[in-house]
């Protein structure tokens, strides 16, 4: 008697809840991005006024943590919106049964890149700037 052969991956409904869960990752990673760009930018602002209300003159600033803050942001809304046409993407590559395994995901390689040299800039600029 001959074993049956699983469903193909377009049928099953594992693979369509697998990329529900790997969109809402990548919906979570953005709204990260968003939140730390956020708090960046308004550190800088409340670095200012300490520095205004102790020494009573004027903070000088270089404004990098106001341009990084909008930077991470911006990074953000990118990411949310190419989870999201990757998604439908996705979805439709697996309904129409032309969806490819071991496709490496461009998007994820091109957001770790960013963020290495952010992160890179970050630390020339912290060690700069004493």
């Amino acid at each position: 008697m001959p074993t049956p052969q699983p469903p193909p991956a377009e049928q099953d409904p594992r693979v369509y809840f697998a990329a529900e869960r790997t969109f809402l990752a990548w919906i979570r990673t953005g709204l990260g991005l968003m939140g730390i760009g956020f708090a960046v930018s308004r550190f800088g602002l409340f670095l200012r006024q300490i520095t205004a209300t102790q020494s009573h003159l004027p903070a000088n600033t270089t404004g990098f943590s106001l341009w990084s803050g909008v930077a991470l942001v911006a990074l953000g809304v990118i990411v949310n919106l190419s989870s999201v046409y990757r998604h439908f993407q996705l979805i439709h590559e697996l309904s129409s049964g032309t969806w490819r395994p071991g496709h490496v995901s461009r998007d994820a390689v091109v957001l770790g890149l960013l963020l290495a040299a952010a992160g890179v800039a970050m630390t020339i600029y912290l060690i700069l700037v004493r």
